[in-house]
């Protein structure tokens, strides 16, 4: 039997590519079941925590009835963001204990956090990616540019090293920072970038050393003393 990631993820896979899903297609029960278990483990998991951070919790969850219903629109709201890691939730939750509030804020908010920052996974800023992009992206450093992470390489190249070269640096940055952010968020699904190229090699010098070089002067007065003599 497949395991509830493996169906779970072949589902996504096929929203992510635009492949067309039939109405009909379930899932076995016995997976669904295991899902829905799941599934209400992570939640319920995730809303004590929000208990934890946001002392006036009750102010947005006053009965049993409401924060059964929240935790249905959440849940709802995390399906439609394409929220499906733990790795993400974990985010989200740091975002809000960094938040300082007291009150649960709207799901939206709480997706917001649930997406972390370049510095967060210990790329460049978008400042520095961009400036580092735009600088390696001019033709004098072909060959010679040094990347500081494939993410930073991928989103210069889905940009265009062109428009990086031609467009004014307000408009560059914008569409540097759309790119930028698609490619964070491939980052967070796992999914991969283009690769960096590698490294032209240093160039190799021949050895030189004074012997070599009177041996060398040696051989060409020996051939040029022998054509002399054929004169």
């Amino acid at each position: 039997m497949k395991s509830v990631a493996v169906v779970t993820t072949g589902l996504w896979a096929k929203v992510q590519s635009g492949q067309y899903i039939e109405k009909e297609q379930t899932l076995p029960q016995e997976v669904q079941v295991e899902l829905n278990r799941e599934t209400a483990a992570v939640i319920n998991g995730l809303f004590r925590q929000l208990r934890a951070i946001f002392p006036a919790w009750k102010q947005a969850w006053p009965d049993v009835a409401a924060y059964k219903a929240a935790k249905k629109e959440w849940l709802q709201a995390f399906l439609e963001a394409g929220l499906r890691s733990l790795d993400q939730l974990q985010f989200g939750l740091m975002g809000a204990r960094q938040s300082g509030r007291d009150f649960v804020p709207a799901p939206g908010v709480f997706i917001a956090w649930c997406t972390p920052t370049a510095e967060m996974l210990g790329l460049p800023t978008l400042s520095a990616a961009h400036r580092e992009a735009c600088r390696n992206a001019h033709p004098c450093m072909a060959g010679r540019a040094r990347w500081s992470h494939d993410a930073v390489w991928h989103t210069a190249k889905e940009c265009g090293f062109e428009s990086l070269n031609k467009l004014e640096e307000s408009l560059s940055l914008k569409l540097f920072e759309r790119n930028y952010t698609i490619t964070v968020r491939r980052l967070i699904e796992g999914l991969p970038l283009q690769r960096m190229p590698l490294a032209l090699p240093e160039r190799a010098e021949g050895r030189r050393t004074p012997e070599i070089g009177n041996r060398a002067l040696a051989e060409m007065r020996a051939m040029r003393s022998g054509v002399a003599r054929h004169a």
